[in-house]
């Protein structure tokens, strides 16, 4: 091994040696449980952020951890082909080149497209690589493969045939910007501020006029009437008249219609069927005409009159001065309101009548919500992110699902040129000739909501694949998707397969800057992942990711906390080095562990049980963190700062047993070290392991870690944390009076009984080593002279007698301070035993837990007491 830690040295090449070695490829070992993930498919519209890496990062970890717990792991690449998205930056290049899509036509546009999904979708696997992401290549998809387009046209097709799909004409949420629909959730809405326009119909008979109000003066070329209520005694008898619309002259009725809130406003509101999805409904229910007076780049068309061709926006304008010129506007006020605007290009969405394809919700909700009732649910973890789920669910409206694009898939629906007759199906038809497809694509996320199946060969489920990995058994993405993606994929799943996606599904949340502000182009403040590679490595930023936040919630990005991951990558380096360069010819063959055992050894095979035993139930349990923090703790705590430095005692000795023994330890805590640490920082874990002793080619494929019953001595523990907190205490006292460790001092150690004694001076060696004594006295009783500095630790006192070096008075001061600590740890304590619904339902185990303390911190107050006595009495 190198003297230094280089990330980039150690990482180079070591994945094409995990794919050349096929570690990461599902075997169909029918001798193996199979545990299958599915990789939320990257846009295939550019290079990965932070929140990919962190995504692909927790799936890494659970299938790493489940191929070294012996199961059969799929977990499955892919790539989306992301219509919008992708047509637009292949529009923005053509562009950049003087031409449009229109210069190219249809086909050749596509084959851009094609070029272009091959060019990023190398870059994404180069970035997985990066991470050392152990996907299994050889299943590897993409949203418009053939598999999956297939799979897209039978589920297209057997909707429309159960009058799940229709077509229709209704106010969609409309791009101006990319010229297509969108379906609600591609809408995201942002407070504007605007105007509220209040102006006056004239009635056609001249008696007066009726006041009406309206956001969106420009839509009013496109009124067809005026709603009041049939309640509203200043209106019943005007129902039924005329009014004129203004700049128009068109001659519109009043309607009466329960929708019309009497006391907002004037009570009377104008009617745009073509442009508003409330008034849509009431001009269905009173056979309003339709009047469309825009197209679909947002420009107002030959219905808008005079305005034909201005863009909405300048039309508005332009019809406000307009109409203050002719008296009828009468009114603006300032106004901030919730307006829409598209996900993809931040266009103001227009409510826009059109002709689209739809699916039929309510149905498939109400199966995926009954799902969520039985045995075979989907859990989310946490747990409250169903309620979420539900609650869309539960309020759902039919979702829009054809896309005015390219780049899709095509829409398996055939119109007769002669007759018009609509066909749908799953081949052309047979006179193709004779018809016209569809122009239109389908929603992106229609594909994607089929992929856990869909990748695995669906609708043959005669598919290998198909009957041994599906359903899968975790998804892990954010909550930012749970409606665009989680719940279509719920809802398909069980219409179509009668079974559930995914067992579990991981939710997490985004990732922000340090000041916790969402990453943004416009803020300037994004973290390309490659960079953080190439300055930490892969590891750090891996760990980091892993163990930055709890399962659920935002992850704050700061350079310093991935700093500290490589500070900890390099200890673990730098241990390793210590074992290895001690090892000399030792082998896997070497290790015994049945030879006679310090306390160190007793102690550090224990603290090993536990930590094995933590991290696996918390990567169990999807708390990566927890797991992560248990294991940094022990790694850097318990085996380097302690254990490493107490087994230079045996290894430099004279005594060849203890030797083996200590070297045996060594390289056993070192290899479950490793093991553990594989799924979050697999590249150092790995060529480390590569060094040490050990069976097998690769760590990736090493068994995981178990609880070794025999090697748990609570004994030991209690030994050992005796001797940490002397020594620690020692070289405290040290420090507060400036005496280096190379000077040898007076150390007493007055024990509460004799059994301390024994234990004490059974490993006097640890003491003698790490503390520098001129002379270590042990004892019950021993004497101890009035000017000495004390130290409390459980079940004994430390004085030092540092004639010269001690001030009495800031010795008083300084028990009173720690005397002020242990009272307050025994008022803590005592009213959490005296709290009788803590000791009625908290666990046994806790509550014997407590109690232990309470004695422990009665003890020691007892002790700095007595210590406070005798000092003031010198």
């Amino acid at each position: 091994m190198a003297s230094k830690y280089n990330p980039n040295e150690i990482e180079e090449g070591r994945y094409n040696y995990w794919v050349k070695g096929k570690f990461f490829e599902a075997t169909n070992d029918e001798t193996k449980d199979p545990f299958t993930i599915v990789i939320p498919p990257p846009n295939v519209t550019g290079r990965l952020h932070l929140g990919h890496a962190w995504d692909t990062t927790l799936q890494d970890i659970i299938a790493r951890y489940k191929r070294m717990k012996g199961y059969d792991v799929l977990w499955l690449p892919g790539m989306d082909h992301a219509g919008i998205a992708t047509q637009a930056k292949v529009e923005g290049k053509l562009k950049e080149e003087g031409k449009s899509k229109y210069d190219l036509g249809r086909e050749k546009f596509l084959e851009q497209a094609w070029d272009w999904k091959e060019e990023y979708a190398k870059f994404i696997r180069t970035q997985w690589e990066k991470l050392g992401l152990g996907v299994d290549y050889s299943r590897e998809r993409f949203t418009l493969d053939d598999g999956l387009s297939n799979a897209v046209k039978e589920v297209f097709v057997s909707l429309y045939e159960k009058d799940l799909i229709y077509r229709g004409e209704y106010i969609i949420n409309w791009d101006p910007s990319t010229k297509t629909a969108l379906s609600d959730i591609e809408v995201i809405y942002k407070e504007v501020n605007g105007g509220f326009y209040h102006m006056r119909y004239p009635l056609k008979n001249g008696e007066g006029s009726i006041e009406v109000a309206t956001t969106r003066p420009e839509t009013m070329l496109g009124d067809t009437a005026v709603a009041v209520h049939p309640e509203d005694d200043r209106y019943k008898h005007l129902i039924g008249e005329k009014v004129i619309l203004p700049v128009i002259g068109r001659e519109i009725e009043i309607v009466a219609d329960d929708y019309v809130d009497m006391e907002f406003g004037s009570g009377a509101v104008k009617i745009t069927p073509a442009h508003d999805p409330n008034d849509f409904e009431i001009g269905n229910r009173h056979q309003l005409e339709r009047v469309l007076v825009m197209d679909e780049s947002g420009t107002m068309n030959e219905n808008a009159g005079k305005y034909e061709g201005m863009d909405r926006f300048d039309c508005r304008k332009q019809i406000v001065k307009d109409l203050q010129d002719q008296g009828v506007m009468f009114k603006i006020e300032e106004h901030v309101h919730s307006v829409g605007h598209s996900e993809r290009s931040d266009a103001v969405v227009e409510p826009y009548l059109s002709t689209q394809w739809f699916v039929n919700m309510q149905p498939l909700a109400n199966e995926a919500i009954q799902l969520q009732e039985g045995n075979d649910k989907v859990d989310f973890v946490p747990d409250r992110f169903e309620k979420t789920y539900l609650h869309w669910m539960e309020n759902i409206r039919d979702w829009c699902i054809s896309r005015q694009l390219w780049w899709g898939h095509r829409i398996p629906a055939w119109y007769h040129k002669e007759t018009g007759e609509l066909y749908v199906g799953r081949e052309e038809p047979s006179d193709p000739e004779n018809w016209e497809q569809d122009e239109d694509v389908l929603d992106t996320w229609f594909s994607s909501a089929l992929w856990p199946f869909s990748t695995m060969g669906w609708p043959d489920e005669n598919q290998e694949d198909f009957k041994r990995y599906f359903p899968t058994d975790v998804l892990v993405t954010g909550y930012d998707i749970i409606f665009f993606w989680v719940s279509r994929m719920i809802f398909q799943s069980k219409h179509f397969t009668e079974r559930r996606p995914f067992k579990d599904v991981l939710i997490h949340g985004l990732v922000r800057d340090a000041n916790g502000r969402k990453m943004s182009k416009s803020l300037g403040n994004g973290v390309d992942p490659m960079d953080v590679i190439e300055k930490y490595g892969a590891d750090s930023l891996r760990y980091f990711l892993a163990t930055g936040s709890s399962p659920g919630q935002d992850l704050r990005f700061q350079w310093e906390k991935v700093e500290s991951t490589w500070n900890f990558a390099n200890k673990i380096w730098n241990a390793s080095r210590f074992v290895i360069m001690n090892l000399e010819d030792f082998s896997a063959e070497d290790i015994d562990l049945s030879g006679e055992k310090s306390v160190a050894d007793e102690w550090i095979m224990t603290r090993l049980n536990e930590t094995v035993d933590h991290v696996t139930k918390n990567i169990d349990r999807y708390d990566f963190g927890e797991a992560g923090r248990a294991l940094y703790n022990f790694i850097w705590d318990d085996f380097c700062d302690w254990y490493i430095e107490m087994s230079k005692l045996p290894l430099y000795g004279d005594n060849e047993a203890k030797k083996i023994t200590t070297k045996s330890i060594l390289v056993t805590t070192l290899d479950a070290i490793l093991k553990m640490l594989h799924p979050f920082m697999p590249f150092i874990s790995e060529e480390i392991w590569q060094h040490i002793p050990h069976v097998g080619e690769s760590i990736t494929v090493a068994p995981w870690p178990q609880v070794n019953p025999d090697f748990s001595n609570e004994q030991s523990r209690k030994e050992m944390e005796r001797l940490v907190s002397i020594i620690r205490s020692v070289r405290n006292v040290r420090s507060e009076v400036d005496t280096p460790m190379s000077k040898e001092i007076k150390i007493i150690i007055k024990a509460n009984d004799q059994s301390v004694v024994d234990e004490l001076k059974n490993n006097d060696e640890y003491l003698n080593r790490f503390c520098n004594p001129e002379k270590l006295v042990i004892d019950t009783a021993p004497e101890v002279p009035d000017q000495a500095k004390s130290a409390v630790v459980t079940g004994a006192e430390i004085f030092f007698p540092l004639e010269g070096l001690i001030d009495i008075d800031a010795e008083i001061e300084r028990l009173e301070d720690e005397l002020k600590k242990w009272n307050q740890e025994v008022d803590r304590v005592e009213k959490k035993l005296a709290n009788e619904k803590f000791v009625e339902k908290a666990p046994e185990s806790v509550v014997q837990e407590e109690r232990d303390k309470q004695k422990d911190y009665l003890e020691k107050q007892k002790v700095v007491e007595e210590r406070i006595t005798e000092l003031k009495n010198v």
